[in-house]
């Protein structure tokens, strides 16, 4: 296994499949860095010297992938629901996005945009917790005044 740039790439696969493990890059963007390194197709990582994979290295450094990438994408979509648009309001509500249906399939979309997640909670759901965070009055306490 190559760890390269905080991802680990498996040494037997072809060059471009194995880019295609960091967030960000597609097997088209994958080709293309290829390409620009001269790497011809069926090349694998472990036939790669230390001097292209320098070369390679950095090439992805100057491209915005993993964290950067998540974080840009996250940033774009809190500004859309920050300034209010259409396309916010849709991310805040977990529904499809792209003009898609909603009628029976948004389910995918409900799991991307987390209100799948939202239903689970890690504190336990008890009168007694909700009598502790003061969410209700237990019926004992209306009848002591």
């Amino acid at each position: 296994m190559l760890h390269l740039l905080g991802v680990n790439l498996p040494d037997q696969k072809v060059v471009s499949v194995a880019l295609t493990y960091f967030y960000g890059i597609g097997p088209l963007t994958a080709r293309k860095i290829c390409s620009r390194l001269s790497f011809h197709k069926e090349c694998k990582l472990s036939e790669l010297t230390e001097g292209q994979l320098n070369q390679l290295s950095g090439v992805l450094s100057e491209m915005t992938i993993e964290n950067d990438l998540k974080r840009k994408v996250a940033a774009n979509v809190q500004h859309l629901r920050q300034i209010g648009t259409y396309v916010g309001k849709r991310h805040a509500m977990g529904l499809p996005v792209h003009g898609q249906r909603t009628r029976g399939n948004s389910v995918t979309a409900k799991k991307i945009n987390g209100t799948m997640l939202r239903k689970y909670s890690t504190v336990a759901d008890t009168a007694f917790t909700r009598q502790a965070l003061g969410l209700f009055q237990s019926p004992l306490s209306k009848h002591q005044n």
